[in-house]
């Protein structure tokens, strides 16, 4: 190898190294946003028809997850677990309290959220929200929630993200808890996070 392309590609290998640092040094490489920037302010409707905003999630903590009432498995799946999950924190899955807020408003009604709620038998005090679009939309947002429309006609889908957003009983962001955990490692987290773990 002459002896330019070896200057040539140790200013390379050196470039690289400065820019990875740079974007390490600016979190470019971080796994999950700073814990500030999920959550927040929103407004939204329950399965009973009551206006409702941000403060439903102060005075417990709360499992907040995202869907759609006609949704095949994700949703039902994410329900049942969390449900599980309660059950299994004994006296201390009363201090939780499971949200489900829907990215299809419009299909998800009050009314059709509070039937798809009682097929499932939640806890007593989950609470089903929806909106308009725009409101439904606002609340993913703050969340960083990803949704989008699949499909056409009546029956389509909708891709959402499937995280639980663990917050505490002041409304903040304290764990995301990953699709696919058990009941049992769910309420791990919830028991270690109650506990300022």
């Amino acid at each position: 190898m002459s002896r330019n392309r070896l200057l040539l590609l140790l200013a390379c290998i050196l470039g690289v190294a400065i820019a990875g640092g740079l974007a390490w040094k600016a979190g470019v490489f971080d796994k999950a946003p700073p814990p500030s920037s999920i959550g927040g302010p929103f407004q939204l409707v329950d399965q009973n028809g009551k206006r409702v905003d941000e403060t439903v999630l102060k005075g417990k903590w709360s499992a907040v997850f995202f869907g759609f009432t006609y949704c095949p498995d994700v949703c039902p799946g994410t329900l049942q677990a969390l449900t599980a999950t309660s059950d299994l924190m004994g006296s201390k899955g009363k201090d939780l309290q499971i949200v489900f807020i829907s990215v299809d408003p419009e299909r998800d009604t009050p009314a059709n959220v509070k039937q798809w709620l009682e097929a499932q038998r939640p806890p007593a005090g989950t609470l089903g929200l929806t909106g308009t679009k725009a409101e439904s939309d606002a609340a993913a947002k703050a969340y960083r929630v990803l949704h989008s429309k699949a499909g056409d006609g009546p029956d389509y889908l909708v891709n959402h993200s499937t995280a639980i957003y663990l917050m505490d009983p002041k409304g903040r962001f304290v764990r995301i808890l990953a699709y696919g955990m058990t009941p049992e490692q769910m309420a791990d987290q919830i028991k270690s996070a109650m506990r300022g773990d």
